[in-house]
């Protein structure tokens, strides 16, 4: 949001733009629950990939890529989303948002097309982005000191942050009672509360002088945005097609190049560009990206972690939400301790440091933890330190790259940095895809081969599984059938949790890297952090 428009908004103690019998901590409270309706849709995909993959007929890496059009509108929108917020009076556009939310989230419920779905999640993720803008203008405009702004930024990215451990928490009991197209319903009925007393405490007023709709880029708007989808549909299915052995992935990497060579173009000869690329020219502002990417990408790995408690060990997605309440505890210590150095002026590489470190921590240590039978209990220190790693991470990271611009370039270094989170959530799920076809397919071929060797390891676990079958009542010709499925089981889940142990192995690595250059590269701390020029991107999960 332009600074301009923040100066106008007058929120402290009593904010005008709500009513003057409404107390500051009830606005708070009200705006919490608006906003997160808008951040469990994202959760959504995540929530049930194989539930999501069986109500609607489709494969699991097309639930993925919902959640990746979902995202690509998100990081599309941002920049011209301005322009409406600007133009229209909020408690109207608060109420345009979620109507839109509402009969997209209806159409995702009854619907059955795989096209159909791809559509409306990307409306999903334009309406969010126009609902979140309004509800972090409220929330950073009311903070007036530098210390209130880093809280916010903290307490902000952390409930980015908490989306996946949190949507499994609440949809696990949903999934467990009905189809998972009722989730999409059950974010229906969530916003009604926070709608109803939002609307109920807020004045019909405007935050800032409105300005006509002239000259909105549409066209950079739907370059960016095709993109974006190109992208995503690169690094999701490019693994599983083979890469460029398949005509798709030729035609979307030809029209992803041409739609960067187009964009960039076209941004360099704009007076008022879509998306300033004057923002790489600050070397630490690159530094941000590098930084950015690289959590992203290991962040992604705690996706594997949660499918090790499910098809390793047999977890439910209930229990599962139950180990993860860790990781949120974690998340919620380290967004505390990172805002305490923030504001305590400690050099951004000792914060950044520390958090590579303690997911350098987890990794190692769930390397060691990685087996075929484990008590659940065991890894709630692991997800604690994970957790502690990600929450020290995100806010820092984010100030410093904002504020290694400046002022005017906020806006675009906020819209770039939401492309390069986009960037690296879609890059950890290609690596993950990776692991998983090649690694797991290397190994259980590795596996087949030790077990039909001259040692007949096969042949004696075969019998074990048959005998133990047989003393249980099973008919010979029946153990031996089961026996023969319970030896491919029992391969791969070893393949997987080799896979698993290879994928952290590598990610162990890139930490140590990343925390090669973060100590080489002392120039890092000479960005001085200014909180008050700037906020948030609506959204950057």
């Amino acid at each position: 949001m332009p600074i301009s428009v923040l100066k106008k908004i007058k929120m402290s103690p009593v904010l005008p733009v709500f009513r003057s019998w409404v107390p500051v901590w009830l606005i708070r409270v009200t705006i919490f629950i608006v906003i997160v309706p808008g951040l469990l849709l994202f959760g959504l995909s995540t929530a049930s990939a194989p539930g999501a993959a069986g109500y609607y007929g489709i494969e699991p890496a097309d639930v993925q890529y919902s959640m990746i059009a979902y995202y690509a509108a998100v990081a599309g929108f941002f920049a011209l989303e301005r322009r409406f917020f600007v133009f229209t009076a909020t408690r109207e556009y608060f109420l345009i948002c979620v109507i839109l939310t509402v009969i997209t989230s209806y159409v995702c419920f009854h619907t059955h097309s795989l096209p159909v779905l791809f559509t409306f999640r990307f409306l999903q993720g334009m309406c969010n982005c126009m609902s979140t803008s309004i509800c972090i203008t409220l929330i950073f405009g009311s903070l007036h000191s530098e210390r209130a702004r880093e809280i916010g930024y903290s307490v902000f990215y952390g409930m980015l942050l908490c989306i996946t451990p949190v949507s499994t928490i609440i949809t696990a009991p949903i999934l467990d009672a009905w189809d998972f197209n009722v989730l999409y319903k059950f974010i229906i009925f969530a916003y009604l509360p926070g709608t109803a007393m939002l609307l109920i405490i807020m004045n019909n007023v405007r935050l800032s002088k409105k300005v006509p709709l002239y000259r909105l880029d549409f066209y950079s708007f739907f370059l960016y945005s095709c993109l974006l989808c190109s992208l995503g549909y690169i690094l999701l299915y490019g693994e599983q097609y083979y890469w460029f052995q398949d005509q798709r992935i030729i035609w979307n990497t030809i029209a992803c190049t041409a739609l960067m060579a187009l964009l960039i173009f076209r941004q360099l000869h704009l007076k008022r560009p879509y998306l300033d690329i004057a923002v790489f020219k600050s070397r630490n502002f690159n530094i941000g990206v590098l930084l950015i990417v690289t959590l992203y990408i290991v962040r992604g790995a705690l996706g594997m972690t949660s499918q090790y408690f499910a098809s390793v060990l047999g977890l439910d997605p209930r229990n599962i939400g139950y180990l993860m309440i860790a990781n949120i505890g974690g998340i919620a210590l380290g967004v505390l301790v990172s805002s305490r150095l923030i504001l305590l002026r400690r050099p951004m590489r000792l914060i950044w440091m520390y958090g590579f470190f303690l997911l350098l921590v987890f990794h190692t240590w769930m390397w060691f933890l990685f087996s075929t039978q484990a008590d659940s209990s065991t890894f709630v220190i692991p997800l604690i330190i994970q957790g502690l790693g990600t929450g020290m991470l995100m806010a820092p990271i984010i100030i410093y790259m904002i504020s290694s611009v400046p002022p005017a370039m906020a806006g675009s270094a906020s819209a770039m940095g939401v492309f390069f989170r986009f960037t690296g959530f879609c890059g950890s799920i290609s690596l993950i895809n990776y692991f998983q076809l090649r690694h797991k397919t290397i190994h259980i071929n590795r596996f087949q081969d030790q077990l039909s060797g001259v040692d007949g390891i096969a042949g004696d676990r075969l019998a074990t599984y048959a005998k133990a079958l047989t003393a249980k009542g099973v008919a010979p010709d029946q153990s031996a059938k089961i026996a023969r499925g319970l030896l491919s089981r029992t391969i791969d889940a070893q393949a997987s949790l080799r896979t698993m142990m290879d994928y952290y192995l590598f990610i162990s690595i890139i930490l140590i890297v990343i925390l090669l250059v973060i100590a080489l590269f002392p120039y890092l701390n000479r960005t001085r952090i200014n909180l008050m020029s700037s906020q948030p991107s609506p959204i950057g999960i």
